[in-house]
């Protein structure tokens, strides 16, 4: 397993955003060299992970449980098939394409180490927006992308350092749950009679996961 890119985004002009500006972030290029990462903030104020990374929609993106977003080549490639076009790395928005690593079937709490310093742990799957939908210019890309399921994953920073292109992913970490990013997302988007079963991963999980499907079970208790 190792980290095929590291991709950053410039605030970039675009009709698909509701951000007051009016830019974002999502469209992320492969970088050279090493890339600082650490925990960035509460979400709200802070941006992305990455140093030199824009995230423009602070109400919905960045903050310290969504630091990193991680994507697999292996469902770049997929999606290439289906869509009959080239896909290159950063173009989901994701800051790290991996190789050989099940992204999305990565447990909620599941760590991996990237080169020698940094520590990541998954907190949850990516919900599509009409950005990401724009961004790619698919009609329909928002629903089709839940109904593949291959959501890719959000990451907080356990242990900051520099991390670059080529560097080894080691899962150092895999909790006893079976809750998996791409259940999160189902759990939350979908198939809401699967958030009683996201309280297993307990404060791993997102933030706002978490109080959903405690949420969801007190409305069902009462």
């Amino acid at each position: 397993m190792d980290l095929l890119s590291v991709n950053l985004g410039r605030p970039t002009p675009s009709p698909h955003t509701d951000q007051v500006d009016g830019v974002t972030g999502i469209d992320k290029r492969p970088v050279a060299g090493p890339v600082r990462v650490a925990a960035p903030g509460p979400k709200g104020t802070a941006g992305s992970g990455l140093a030199g990374d824009a995230v423009c929609e602070l109400r919905h993106h960045g903050g310290d449980d969504q630091a990193v977003y991680a994507y697999a080549r292996e469902d770049l490639d997929e999606w290439a098939k289906e869509l009959g076009r080239t896909l290159p790395n950063g173009c989901f928005g994701e800051n790290l394409t991996t190789n050989g690593l099940n992204v999305s079937g990565a447990l909620i709490g599941e760590r991996w180490r990237i080169g020698p310093e940094v520590v990541l742990e998954v907190t949850s799957g990516r919900i599509p927006c009409r950005t990401f939908q724009g961004h790619l210019g698919e009609r329909g890309w928002v629903k089709r992308f839940t109904r593949m399921g291959a959501t890719g994953a959000y990451l907080r920073v356990i242990e900051p350092g520099e991390i670059r292109a080529g560097d080894p992913i080691e899962i150092v970490h895999l909790p006893e749950h079976g809750v998996t990013a791409a259940m999160e997302f189902r759990a939350t988007t979908t198939e809401r009679e699967l958030l009683p079963r996201l309280l297993a991963a307990g404060a791993a999980l997102h933030p706002e996961a978490l109080a959903q499907a405690r949420k969801y079970v007190a409305a069902q208790s009462g």
